[in-house]
């Protein structure tokens, strides 16, 4: 049995991206970290940070152990675009760095599909740094293919 057949999957908002659960939030800050450095490291600013960026459209979930520690999250979003239709595209998808490879990111990626296709979307798109091997291998094994390339202009 893997760690994650123990693992629940809980959401952090509402349907409107409203943060449903503000102390379990604050308490995956550290994690999250883990994949974006550059978030607050406080609580009330990670907080507001993370209720601005689910105001745009984001929503959140997180998997806990049975005691309740967050080991794995997962920020998503459903949008439209004219050449996928509806698409649930993954912001940001980390599993604690001291519970990798223990199924917490697979368990992530399956309700992240299984939500995709309640909500009628056609596909499921991450974005990963090309330095993410490890991550890399994961998706490949989930059926992500790598469809295009991603372009980043700074505007400051």
């Amino acid at each position: 049995m893997t760690m994650a057949a123990t693992l629940r999957i809980q959401p952090l908002t509402d349907e409107a991206g409203k943060v449903t659960e503000p102390e379990l939030l604050a308490r995956c800050s550290a994690l999250h970290r883990q994949l974006r450095p550059m978030l607050p490291e406080h609580g009330h600013s990670y907080a507001a940070k993370m209720q601005r960026v689910c105001a745009f459209g984001a929503r959140m979930v997180v998997a806990l152990d049975t005691d309740g520690t967050p080991l794995g999250l997962a920020l998503y979003r459903v949008y439209e675009n004219t050449y996928e239709d509806l698409r649930l595209y993954i912001d940001d998808l980390v599993s604690d760095e001291a519970h990798r490879s223990r199924g917490i990111g697979s368990l992530l990626l399956d309700w992240c599909a299984t939500e995709a296709r309640r909500l009628g979307c056609g596909f499921q798109v991450l974005d990963s740094g090309t330095w993410r091997t490890e991550a890399h291998r994961l998706y490949f094994r989930k059926g992500f293919s790598i469809t295009s390339f991603h372009f980043t202009k700074p505007l400051n």
